[in-house]
């Protein structure tokens, strides 16, 4: 088996427990919360006998571990359960809600890449002022919280300017255009941070990578700027940019749900938190175990980039 064959393998093997682990966190995580879940779920007039029907019915009667097996054989057959109040299934109810976070989200990391790369490397390699300038922008952009962010593009674009709507959300197989139109604010609002983290990343990596040896020795050999900033220096950085682009898409899964409240976005963030408001503990937990996945996922997907992008990690992780 070749090393970076034999490195994907590992990591693929090393996701199995991490998952098992997650999934025993957000089975307990409500359950052994202080006070009775159901008597919240059902308020303080609920009689004895309502919450003794409710504890069956979700089979909080039974033990933990006959519990956890029953739950984890549903999540292997795509089952997630029902939804407390409306009785409809929380795998088909999840699957409309996901699409669209995974589009609001995507669209932020894009727009922070398409935004944070290129001034990051242009703050690495032009003059004193160019770097002040983006620095300033990053601390302005790292300053600000999502939801005064939001409100003050709502106020300008919606409110003064009337050129965007401040909140909806129109599905893109129904409509593409008003769907890009519906999401511009809220991808703006997400992406402004984790460009700043991404320029910021990209100028340190570029920096260090365009100070190194092999970088003098392709000047030596009279290569122009260009060709050594954008076919080898940038490929030679891309690690570290790759593992913020990780790291920050699970941060923006969790500002999506402040940005899809703010925008009334129907995604999985709007919807654990209104399941939060009415004490609808199946849909939380299912929720939560959503975005822990895919975060997982995520940050499985980065490690595998890892191998592809630099061999020496593989062959560095077999030894």
């Amino acid at each position: 088996m070749s090393p970076r064959l034999g490195y994907l393998v590992r990591r693929l093997l090393l996701t199995i427990p991490v998952l098992v682990m997650m999934s025993i966190f957000v089975f307990l995580m409500i359950r052994l919360v202080p006070g009775d879940p159901v008597r919240t779920m059902l308020g303080f007039r609920a009689t004895d006998e309502n919450v003794a029907t409710i504890r069956a019915a979700l089979g909080l009667d039974r033990p933990l571990a006959d519990q956890y097996v029953a739950w984890l054989g549903g999540l292997l057959h795509g089952d997630l359960g029902q939804d407390f109040i409306s009785k409809a299934p929380l795998t088909s109810l999840l699957a409309e809600r996901l699409s669209v976070t995974l589009e609001l989200t995507v669209l932020a990391m894009a727009v922070a890449l398409i935004v944070g790369v290129p001034l990051g490397v242009l703050a690495a390699t032009r003059g004193r002022w160019t770097g002040r300038l983006t620095s300033a922008f990053v601390v302005a952009a790292i300053s600000v919280p999502d939801f005064w962010l939001g409100i003050m593009l709502v106020l300008l674009f919606a409110g003064t300017m009337r050129l965007l709507p401040p909140s909806g959300y129109t599905p893109f197989v129904d409509d593409p255009a008003s769907n890009l139109r519906d999401m511009i604010l809220p991808v703006l609002t997400l992406a402004a941070g984790e460009a700043a983290y991404i320029l910021r990343t990209t100028r340190g990596a570029m920096e260090a990578t365009l100070g190194s040896p092999f970088v003098l020795f392709l000047r030596a050999k009279g290569l122009s700027q260009s060709e050594i900033t954008f076919r080898h220096a940038l490929r030679n950085a891309a690690v570290p940019i790759v593992t913020v682009v990780g790291i920050q898409f699970g941060v923006l899964l969790g500002g999506a749900i402040v940005v899809e409240s703010l925008f009334a976005l129907p995604g999985v963030g709007r919807l654990i938190v209104t399941a939060i408001n009415q004490r609808n503990y199946p849909v939380v937990q299912a929720g939560v175990l959503v975005v822990a996945v895919l975060f997982i996922l995520v940050n499985l997907l980065t490690d595998l980039l890892y191998g592809v992008l630099d061999p020496r990690l593989a062959e560095g992780d077999e030894a």
